[in-house]
């Protein structure tokens, strides 16, 4: 999780709308695949992740810093129906994410899918990263 806080600190502000998140996904102990949210707020740290780590993500641990998204505005498949196609196993996420469309949704969708999910692992950091983004939403 460290890792994906360092991928995401860059962007923290710069991503539009969207918070800076980082994704790192790990197979058997070698990281395959990691991203940040892109500048502008897409694409989102996942899809850069997974892209880059193919099918080397199917029965891999994603360490994510922010709750992959339920829905998203443009129609797209979300982080958490993504990371489910390319078969995660495991997902560390740092913080459940407070806005309206997720809010909780993406975890709920992941347990749904047989993905083992674990919310708050360097959580606290993960919150202050984007503290503005946390702050429209308390």
């Amino acid at each position: 999780m460290q890792r994906a806080l360092e991928l995401a600190a860059p962007g923290a502000g710069r991503t539009g709308d969207n918070p800076s998140v980082g994704c790192v996904i790990v197979k058997d102990g070698v990281i395959v695949g990691e991203g940040a949210t892109a500048l502008g707020g897409r694409p989102h740290a996942e899809e850069v992740a997974l892209a880059q780590a193919g099918e080397k993500a199917r029965g891999a641990v994603a360490y994510v810093t922010l709750e992959p998204c339920a829905k998203r505005s443009t129609g797209a498949a979300s982080c958490s129906e993504i990371l489910i196609q390319h078969g995660i196993a495991h997902a560390f996420i740092a913080v459940g994410d407070p806005h309206p469309l997720v809010a909780g949704a993406g975890a709920e969708r992941l347990r749904a899918a047989g993905v083992l999910v674990d919310v708050g692992l360097m959580g606290e950091q993960a919150r202050a990263l984007n503290a503005a983004f946390f702050a429209q939403w308390d």
